[in-house]
Order: structure tokens, then sequence, then C-alpha cells
């Protein structure tokens, strides 16, 4: 049997490169690793090929530009046999704006729309753009596809999209909430359905894609009706060092009365806010539910409201929906964290849901599976694929041009 075809996805972020060979069709991961740190003395090369795990440190020159060079060495050497199977490259691109409802082949004309929404998303675009524009050049002759985070979100209808502001700043300047994670809501919309035993279509779905970031999407049918990130990444849920929602009227005072400047403003509301600012103590969920286990009040506090934000936002998500069909947790705490999922739960009572405590606690660490009372709404945790998403659209876009 002829080795399947594979797709090499790239993760390109400010400080950060993922990678990863995929066959399309099966999700079968042949290569995968991580850049960290990029730009520090602290800057870590990990990877497994072959079952393998490797490391190695970087330089702190060493950028995605540098890291996709050493992919090409080993594509041109130890790893010859994975670049013969290349069917497509696959890049991860934070934000479409509203240029972009689907993922799409790169050539000039698409990277001069991802360049002009780099305004949008100022640390993730420039970012994949430095990604693409380098891996343009390392393989000429293999198609290439920008899959867009945004994408998912564009179908959402206005009253969900619009802000309540005069509308001509919509109109000009296309201020309205996106929405993120879009390739993860819209793998645990196709897979809840699947553990449903319903066609998508059928399947009214609460996607909860909690990590560093976390965003909640009520997908209807398959389709994203409303979300909670907005123009940016920074709005809805508390994250690891984000704020999530707040009252406009904050950043007034904080301009007027104690003089923050526009730098200091982005730097408090995304890297000294959420869990970590909450907690002061860290933005990691593991560390902060070991410290709350020693009795540490900030790391008791700061999980306490990530729950409880994130239970409103299940609660209203019930309206867009109607009617749910079942509530999926995804991403690193998602994924992992039984606490998070039992306190959100339990503010959740009166709707109906119900955690079944034994396989909240067994359902970890890369399985998947009903974590709900039998009798109630369905509760479900499903580690994210993202890169599997990405892929079979890199796939299905190279094929109509071969």
């Amino acid at each position: 049997m002829p080795n399947p075809g594979l797709v090499l996805i790239l993760n390109c972020g400010s400080s950060s490169l993922k990678f990863a060979a995929l066959d399309p069709f099966s999700g079968e991961e042949y290569l995968s690793g991580q850049a960290d740190a990029l730009g520090s003395s602290g800057a870590v090369l990990n990877w497994r090929y072959c079952s393998e795990d490797n490391s190695q440190p970087l330089s702190p020159s060493d950028d995605c530009e540098s890291v996709i060079g050493w992919l090409v060495e080993r594509f041109d050497g130890t790893w010859l046999g994975l670049k013969a199977r290349l069917l497509a490259i696959g890049h991860r691109v934070v934000h479409g704006g509203e240029l972009f409802a689907d993922s799409v082949l790169i050539d000039q004309q698409v990277l001069t729309a991802i360049r002009s929404c780099c305004e949008l998303a100022p640390l993730h675009n420039p970012a994949a753009l430095q990604g693409i524009q380098t891996a343009l050049i390392a393989f000429p002759q293999v198609p290439q596809a920008a899959v867009f985070d945004t994408a998912f979100h564009q179908g959402m209808p206005d009253y969900a999209y619009l802000y309540a502001l005069p509308y001509r700043l919509y109109q000009d300047h296309h201020i309205r909430r996106y929405g993120m994670h879009g390739s993860s809501h819209r793998y645990i919309a196709e897979r809840s359905a699947e553990l449903l035993g319903k066609p998508t279509t059928e399947a009214n779905v609460i996607s909860a894609h909690l990590g560093n970031g976390a965003s909640i999407a009520a997908i209807k049918g398959g389709h994203s009706v409303d979300t909670s990130m907005g123009l940016t990444p920074l709005e809805g849920l508390v994250m690891g060092s984000r704020c999530g929602d707040l009252d406009p009227g904050l950043l007034l005072h904080l301009g007027e009365s104690l003089d923050y400047s526009l730098a200091e403003l982005e730097q408090l509301l995304n890297k000294e806010s959420g869990l970590l600012g909450l907690s002061g103590l860290s933005n990691d969920c593991r560390e902060l539910e070991e410290a709350m286990e020693n009795g540490h009040e900030g790391a008791r506090l700061a999980l306490e409201v990530f729950c409880y934000r994130l239970a409103k936002y299940i609660a209203a998500y019930t309206v867009p929906l109607r009617r749910v069909s079942a509530l999926a947790f995804t991403g690193g705490i998602g994924e992992n964290s039984s606490w998070v999922r039992h306190r959100t739960i339990s503010w959740l009572s009166a709707l109906g849901y119900q955690l079944n405590q034994e396989r909240n606690e067994a359902t970890r660490f890369g399985a998947e599976g009903l974590i709900s009372k039998a009798g109630t709404l369905d509760i479900f945790v499903i580690p994210t694929r993202e890169d599997w998403v990405i892929a079979r659209d890199a796939a299905r876009l190279a094929s109509e041009v071969r």
C-alpha cells in the first residue's frame, strides 16, 4: 500500500512556532514540534519524530524564519521521505477580517489581504506573514493554504457581531466582533455531532475552548452563531493573562485618572490581567490549582472568577441555540482540569447540566468522552485537533489545482 500524502502545518506566533506533518485523511501525525521563547535566552526547540522525543537549545537571534530553515534542512536530509510525500502546507492565520470566510490558497493577493488585517491582530498576523513568506521560498513547488481563526465565525448574524457603536465605524473601519479559535470550534462541532450520533446539521453545540487563550462558541447545525472573542482576542472569557470582558469606562478612568498610556493599557489588559493578575501568582491553571489546595487565596479567587464567568457565557448561549444538544470542553484547561469543569457545571444545575464525577476525573490527559450523568444534558471532553482541520483544508485546496 503506498504511503499517504502529508500536509505540513505551520503555526507562527510572536515568540513561538508550532509545526506538524499529518495525513489529512486519517489525522495520523508523523512529525510534531514547537520552538518556544523565540528571541530570548531561553529559546528551545522540541520535536517528536518516529516516536522519539528530541530537544535542542536555540540562540536569542533565532526566529520563525530560522526555525523554518532548520525544518528545510531536515526535510532535505533526515526527513527526505516526508518531503517527497508533501501534498500541501497549511498556515494558521489568526485574523482574516471580513475578507475571508473560508481557507484559501496563498498568492500575492492573499498576502496583501493578510497584511491589511495586521492592525486587527498585531501580535499574530505579522508572525504568520513571516512564516508564510519563508515557506513560499523554501517550498516553492508545494501548494500552500491560509486557514483563518476568524473564518468559521463569518456567518454570524449581524445582531451578534455588531457593537452598539455608531454604524459608520463598522462601515468605514470594519469595527465588529470577529471571534477566534475557529478551527478548534469547527472540529469540536463536528466531533460532538459524531459522538451524539447525529449529522452536524442537526447538532447544536456549545464549544468551550479553554487555555491561556480562551473562547466559547454557540454552534447551530455546524455554523457559528455567536462567540465570545470580538474585534481582537481580548474580549470574552477570563484568560491566562488577558482580562476578557470589562467596563469600557474603566479604560477612560485608567487613562484620565491614573495617566495610563495606550502602550501601558495594552500591556495591562493583554499580559498582566486574567488568571495572572487576579492571583498575583501565575497564568498556569495547573499551578493555580496546586496553590489553591495549599491555601493560596489569590489562586482560589482567580479560578473562581474564571469558572463563574465561563458558566455565565454557557448559560447565555442557550439563547441563540434555543435547544442545546451538547456542551463540549476542549483546549489545555478544558481537556485536563476536572476541577474547572466541576466548578463551572456547579453553577449550571438549573439548566439541566450535571456531572458524573467519576467520569469527570477519569477524562483527562488526552482522553475523550461523555462526563455527564445519565439522563441529563450531554457534556463531552474532546481533545481539539486544529492541526487536522488545517491539514484537511490545505489538502482540499491543493487537490483543486492539481
